[in-house]
């Protein structure tokens, strides 16, 4: 067999293989693939004439699984071999759309009638980023989302918040109670004594203009935690 005839019978394999996973996936829904079967066909939309069930698995295993891949930034996998510009885009529009989603549900409902929608968004935006954002959620009288702004952005372990500027931005926005969101990247969620201490200090601060602190959530690979719900607010 000639090279010209190794390349379309491979082409052919990778066809037939594709039809089959795009007949399983429309059958039987996103349950009916494995993780690395999903990110595969994700990226055969991208690399159409390339068996990409290996870097699928390279892709998955490089950055711990499916949230950790789709939330890993351009340069992180452009660093991987074999990962182009197509495949970035066609990864990135899958945080992306999902993100959307996510947002919805906690932008149409009362935040405090939606808990678990808004941690389902927060845990699929800030789990797996590698370092520490702070954000503020800005609610209305209704409890209605109005601003989330990131305020923060630090080093591995590190963000700077300051307690003046939190306030002023509440009062500018007419604020009638703010959530502090921010991310452990060590992956546990569990709350340090200066978040506790920043966030008493907030609370006491807003409590004086009229602003609740409703909860500071911190986010992990590993899960959630809430100072409110351990007592800590």
């Amino acid at each position: 067999m000639s090279g010209d005839e190794r390349d379309e019978a491979g082409a052919a394999d990778n066809a037939g293989h594709r039809a089959r996973l795009r007949k399983r996936l429309i059958e039987g829904g996103g349950d009916a693939l494995l993780d690395h079967e999903l990110i595969e066909y994700l990226l055969a939309t991208a690399i159409p004439r390339r068996d990409t069930k290996p870097l699928a698995k390279t892709l998955l295993a490089e950055f711990g699984g499916i949230g950790g891949l789709v939330s890993a930034d351009a340069e992180s996998l452009r660093r991987v071999d074999g990962v182009g510009e197509g495949a970035i885009a066609a990864i990135k529009i899958v945080q992306a759309t999902a993100l959307r989603l996510l947002r919805a549900e906690v932008a149409e409902r009362p935040i405090l009638g939606s808990w678990q929608a808004l941690l389902d968004y927060l845990r699929a935006d800030m789990a797996h980023i590698g370092v520490e954002r702070v954000r503020v959620l800005h609610l209305n009288s209704r409890n209605m989302l109005i601003r989330d702004e990131m305020v923060s952005e630090g080093s591995v372990d590190q963000a700077a918040i300051y307690v003046r500027e939190v306030i002023r931005r509440a009062i500018d926005l007419g604020s009638a109670s703010i959530i502090l969101v921010h991310n452990h990247p060590s992956g546990d969620p569990s709350p340090s004594r200066q978040d506790i201490a920043l966030t008493r200090d907030i609370a006491e601060a807003g409590k004086k203009l009229g602003i609740a602190v409703h909860d500071h959530i911190i986010i992990g690979a590993q899960g959630h935690a809430s100072l409110r719900a351990l007592g800590l607010l």
